[in-house]
């Protein structure tokens, strides 16, 4: 319980920090080499060998990513920061991030970078896209390339849309498995739509298949905190809903989502992880996570830009059949939701699953 708190205070203290302070431009070191850059059905991948069609070389090309927290979130900043690292390494670009962009600055960070003459803009999160599609018009030769964006309405607007709904389905069918109330505790950072259709999958699959297990009455808490970092709020509503009987907790809400691991560490619920191998936090409560694999998502992305194949007016989808999602389990996993959650992997991979019919 001491490492808990003692985590806690110290992230909190580094979101403290961060408030208030003007983001710094910083350029990733390079990594260990990810694993290779995935297919995708709107654009052929190509070989990062290959002379680029853009008339640049990697190394020449001017990319930032704009992100909305901090890349020590082990979340959703950390998943698009580990992009720029494998960019940065397999690609040989010399991609920078931006850290914990406060909203009132999105739409000012575009246009500094944009006159900067940067080729490519990149943000992490829907929450940029009305800042996006603002500011575009005003600089045609950068290209805007928003993760999770869904507006494509500009010669120079191309979102990465990752199917997180696919994702949280994984999650849901350990999170079935695992249960022994049958009730399970939902926190969102922002009620996107994206956001929206992921609990949804996530929410009717848990309780259908706890239902199978023979838990008639199993059902859901959901709830959105409107904020990604407040760690003291994730904790707080954490609690309160294992209070109340939850005994299975899932988040999506960067920062917020610590503070509700740390609750149920603390009120001996259990955690599947999501957007990061979040078992490293502790595996006896974190019993598995769905990793986000955004380093070959963005290696392809970045890659095929560079062949020309990129371009705005498209919504580039990936998800579980590209390689970008995949379970981590603990040994405190047990068995049977391991095996039914490898099942449904190669389900997606199929496309026998329509998980779009559950969207609310």
């Amino acid at each position: 319980m001491k490492k808990s708190i003692a985590l806690v205070l110290a992230l909190f203290m580094i979101s403290v920090l961060f408030v208030g302070c003007a983001p710094a431009t910083t350029t990733a070191p390079a990594a260990e080499a990810t694993q290779a850059a995935a297919e995708a059905t709107q654009a052929p991948a190509t070989d990062a060998t290959e002379a680029p069609a853009t008339g640049k070389t990697a190394a020449d090309v001017k990319i930032v990513l704009l992100l909305p927290g901090q890349i020590n979130d082990q979340g959703w900043n950390a998943s698009n920061y580990a992009g720029v690292v494998a960019c940065n390494e397999k690609l040989g670009t010399n991609m920078e991030y931006v850290e914990a962009v406060a909203e009132a600055d999105f739409e000012s960070t575009f246009r500094e970078y944009a006159e900067r003459g940067y080729d490519i803009i990149m943000a992490a999160g829907s929450q940029f896209d009305e800042a996006a599609a603002t500011v575009a018009a005003s600089y045609p030769n950068t290209l805007f390339m928003l993760v999770n964006g869904s507006n494509n309405d500009g010669d120079n607007l191309c979102p990465l849309f990752p199917k997180e709904y696919e994702a949280s389905y994984l999650a849901a069918i350990i999170a079935g498995y695992i249960t022994e109330s049958g009730k399970f505790g939902m926190i969102g950072g922002d009620p996107n739509q994206a956001m929206q259709d992921l609990m949804a999958v996530y929410g009717k699959t848990a309780v259908s298949i706890a239902k199978e297990r023979g838990i008639a009455d199993a059902s859901f808490n959901l709830a959105y905190a409107n904020s990604w970092s407040d760690i003291a709020l994730g904790k707080q509503m954490s609690e309160n809903m294992i209070d109340e009987g939850a005994d299975v907790m899932f988040a999506y809400a960067n920062e917020l989502g610590l503070g509700v691991i740390n609750g149920a560490i603390e009120k001996g619920a259990k955690v599947v992880g999501y957007s990061s191998d979040q078992t490293t936090i502790d595996p006896k409560t974190v019993v598995a996570s769905i990793n986000f694999d955004y380093a070959t998502m963005y290696v392809w992305a970045i890659n095929n830009w560079l062949q020309g194949n990129l371009k705005g007016h498209q919504t580039i989808e990936v998800g579980v059949a590209e390689g970008i999602y995949f379970p981590v389990y603990t040994e405190n996993c047990p068995k049977e939701a391991v095996d039914a959650c490898n099942a449904a992997v190669e389900a997606l991979k199929a496309g026998t699953v329509d998980l779009k019919a559950l969207f609310d």
